[in-house]
Parts: C-alpha cells; structure tokens; sequence
C-alpha cells in the first residue's frame, strides 16, 4: 500500500508544500526526490519494524507515526530517525522514540537488535542510495 499526503509544513518561517510517502517496497528514485523537499540533505524515517512498513517525508515524526498507527501498527513496533543524504549516515533519533513502557528512555533507539533491524529496513526502502 502506498499512502501520499501533501503538507505544509509547520516552520513559521516558510510555508512549503512536502509529501509523505508510507509504503512496503522500496523507494524510487522519484520518491526520494520528494521525500528530499523537506530537508534537502535530510529524510526523517518512521518504520514499523514488525510489518516492514516505512513512513517517511514529514515534517515531524509523529505525522508519519500518527499516519502508521491509522493504518493498524503496533506503537511498540514503530521507531523513528532519518538518512543524512550527504554522508549516508542512519541515525536512530525521534523524540516518538522515548518510551519508557518499552524500555526505551531515550530519543535514541536503545534495544542493539531493534537498531539493527532499522538499520537493515532503512537500507531496504532505501536501496536506491545504499545499493
């Protein structure tokens, strides 16, 4: 299932439209081009970790968490971060992320097999950077 949004996005300063793309296969060449509107070198990532769902464009994590949850994930399975474009970095930074009922006190995911399986999503959805 492939889920566009238009947004505007929520900075006073700028009033720019962006999309949101939530899907199960991996991103185009095109997609990434929008995903890329936000940031320009920087796409926030929200993956359901459990049904290798992945939400990714917005503005804030919680857009693509809110709009994952509507689609029936699990909050304990959904994680967030984001894919520095310049240095292809992964990192594992959401505030979504702080979640003490499952272990997670940080912004950081803290659970080792939990970042590794984002980690291994993120290049999934994202094979067009990471080949």
């Amino acid at each position: 299932m492939i889920e566009i949004i238009p947004k505007k996005s929520s900075c006073s300063c700028a009033k720019i439209l962006f999309v949101i793309i939530t899907k199960s296969q991996p991103f185009t060449k095109e997609e990434i081009e929008k995903l890329k509107e936000v940031f320009d070198s920087y796409i926030k990532t929200v993956i359901d970790v459990e049904k290798k769902i992945c939400s990714s464009g917005m503005d804030k994590h919680f857009e693509g968490e809110k709009i994952l949850l509507n689609q029936g994930s699990n909050q304990s399975k959904i994680w967030g971060g984001g894919i520095d474009l310049y240095t292809q970095e992964i990192d594992f930074n959401s505030l979504i992320n702080i979640r003490p009922n499952d272990n997670n006190s940080s912004n950081e995911i803290q659970n080792s097999d939990i970042r590794k399986l984002y980690e291994e999503l993120t290049k999934f959805f994202f094979k067009e950077i990471y080949g």
